[in-house]
């Protein structure tokens, strides 16, 4: 049935009644615009096609149905303005369509600093687009959204459509569906399975107004303001607050990241650690992001509660006892500030309890990131072991090889590298001359004896497993009579791989491939040295770049030639670091067949703070040769 109205009259009766009504005096609304939403209104009222709504751009797959489509006539409450970075608003549909796979928000991304305010009704003009944040070799999801946007105000004050409640109950167990293999692996076609799957659960609600209720603090504040939660505070959890990740399928689907809409300027953003609590509601939209996927970006924020997470200590040697520790002191070089030295020191002395081998990684040159040739580490150890000994600690000596110019990686100029301190006091050094970047150590001895041919030295330098990545140190020493090799090691970052909300599932972990080669290098240069002396004392530690049950892990310890000792923790315990709200390994610490019995102490002192003077916890491994 149609209406007897005359198209054009239906216009000029809603241009009329609005302008009456004093609605259409948006700041950001043109005469055009408002032509054009009135139009639209018409339409409907005189039987023309429904305008499209917010459901219908959303669809019920990751990608929008309507994606490079223009639209007219979109309405909404505006729930959420962001004035800064990606500027631009969220609006709602405040009428459900009922279907649990759409959501009824969209992010408007206007560019330029948006001219609405929350609670505005609106009416948006664009081109739906997806975005993907990091682009699209990132593997990231994309983010549905309205672009080049003209926009018209409505009317002004009205409610702000009821959040959604993302709770223990309401998000899947399950993390993810597989991709689709004749998609190349991914979720981006699937029907969304919102009561199935978590990140289903959250691209649902995708630009839509969430709230969370008190929530644990599993992501300590970082220095963009933004931090972690779990609303499932009792998924592999540990006693000091985290959320453990510890498996690829363990993913802890109760994690979310937490920003806030005003900038800090006007809003300090609360500076909390892991097992503190935002207490009460923390609402706003659900966005999508490059650096940690769905993420509630409050309009209100709960309120931070401090649980005093403190810094561990770990016990100290006994008279015989090796203490073997390694720590990514992160970019360490003279031009950091003193504080920064006494802060690394005061941590090996009261923390560590002065270890008596320390093998340290990320050590820069002498001048740091200025890119001028230079890469001899001494003034950047001197100043590091003077700040030791000034903090109480033993009269430190070092051991280490430079690197050739920019072959190792890292910040181009810094050359980090991997360093040996020990405490002379209580171990002793075996120097075999020889070593430099390019030469290899080597295994040598007689049955039952093995040395190294070269100390300090390099493990197996032209092998192109280390191509522009950190090589292995090798070290002699001995304690009470006895030999022990000590390898430190830097292996290749994990830059390039997928995040786990990327869309393709599993996701891409391609680096994994060059730290498949390195563990290898090493495996093979542990089984020379067992092959000599079976219950040789080798320890192989270091920032090794993955997890305790990585195909990395499996190839250090092929053989049985070496045993991942963090695996010796409860399962709560096995972390160094902490990544988008999980609680996980990458620093290790790994034994020979001759190392018999230890104790192994994950220290946390940094990962889980929002004041770090690492951004790694060392790790220190106590045993008997």
């Amino acid at each position: 049935m149609s209406s007897s109205i005359p198209r054009s009259a239906a216009v000029a009766a809603v241009v009329s009644a609005a302008l009456a009504a004093g609605l259409l005096g948006g700041a950001s609304a043109s005469a055009d615009d408002a032509a054009t939403a009135a139009a639209t209104a018409a339409d409907t009222a005189t039987g023309a096609a429904a305008p499209v709504r917010i459901h219908d751009i959303q669809g019920t797959t990751r990608v929008s149905p309507l994606a490079g489509k223009q639209v007219t006539g979109v309405t909404g409450i505006v729930t959420g303005v962001r004035t800064y970075g990606s500027r631009g608003f969220w609006m709602q549909d405040p009428t459900s369509d009922d279907n649990p796979a759409t959501s009824e928000g969209v992010f408007v991304f206007t560019s330029s600093v948006p001219t609405v305010a929350v609670g505005d009704a609106v009416s948006v003009n664009g081109t739906v687009t997806e975005y993907v944040p990091g682009g699209l070799n990132s593997g990231n999801q994309s983010l549905t959204q309205i672009s080049k946007p003209a926009v018209t105000v409505l009317s002004q004050g009205n409610p702000v459509p009821a959040p959604v409640t993302i709770s223990a109950a309401s998000v899947p167990d399950a993390y993810t569906p597989a991709g689709d293999p004749a998609a190349g692996g991914s979720v981006n076609g699937l029907t969304l399975r919102p009561d199935t799957y978590a990140l289903d659960h959250y691209e649902s609600l995708e630009g839509t107004n969430v709230r969370i209720g008190s929530s644990r603090v599993v992501g300590a504040t970082d220095p963009y303001s933004e931090l972690w939660v779990t609303v499932k505070p009792f998924e592999n959890d540990n006693l000091r607050g985290g959320t453990v990740y510890g498996s690829y399928e363990s993913q802890n689907t109760g994690r979310l990241q937490i920003q806030q809409l005003a900038p800090v300027s006007q809003k300090p953003f609360p500076k909390a650690n892991v097992g503190d609590w935002l207490a009460g509601t923390t609402e706003g939209p659900l966005d999508f992001n490059q650096f940690g996927g769905y993420t509630l970006v409050a309009n209100t924020l709960g309120e931070h509660v401090d649980l005093g997470l403190e810094r561990e200590v770990t016990e100290r040697q006994h008279k015989n006892e090796l203490a073997v520790a390694t720590y990514n002191v992160e970019n360490l070089d003279p031009s950091d500030p003193q504080d920064k030295f006494d802060a690394l020191a005061k941590a090996v002395v009261d923390n560590l309890a002065s270890p008596d081998i320390l093998a340290l990684e990320e050590i820069q040159d002498d001048n740091g990131a200025k890119n001028d040739g230079t890469v001899t580490a001494g003034e950047t150890l001197k100043k590091f072991t003077a700040a030791i000994a000034a903090a109480g600690g033993p009269a430190y000596e070092w051991r280490s090889v430079d690197p050739q110019n920019n072959k190792d990686g890292g910040e181009p100029g810094g050359n980090i590298r991997q360093v040996f301190l020990f405490n002379p006091a209580r171990v002793s050094f075996v120097d075999r001359p020889g070593g430099d970047a390019t030469t290899a150590t080597a295994v040598t001895g007689a049955k039952g004896d093995a040395h190294l041919t070269v100390s300090p030295g390099r493990i197996d330098p032209a092998n192109t497993a280390w191509d522009n990545s950190r090589k292995p140190l090798a070290g002699e020493f001995r304690f009470r009579g006895r030999t022990v090799i000590v390898v430190a090691n830097h292996f290749g970052s994990k830059g390039g791989d997928e995040s786990i909300v990327s869309h393709h599932q599993p996701p891409n972990r391609s680096s994994e491939a060059k730290r498949l080669l390195q563990a290898q290098a090493v495996n093979a240069f542990v089984k020379d040295v067992l092959a000599v002396d079976k219950q040789a004392d080798v320890v192989v530690l270091g920032d090794i770049n993955d997890f305790e049950f990585s195909g990395t892990t499996r190839a250090l310890t092929d053989g049985g030639a070496l045993f991942p000792a963090i695996t010796s923790l409860p399962r709560g315990e096995r972390y160094s670091y902490v990544y988008q709200g999980n609680s996980q390994v990458l620093d290790q610490i790994l034994t020979s067949p001759g190392v018999h019995h230890f104790e192994y102490d994950s220290v946390h002192i940094n990962a889980e703070f929002a004041d770090q003077n690492s951004d790694h916890d060392p790790q220190v491994l106590r045993f008997r040769p």
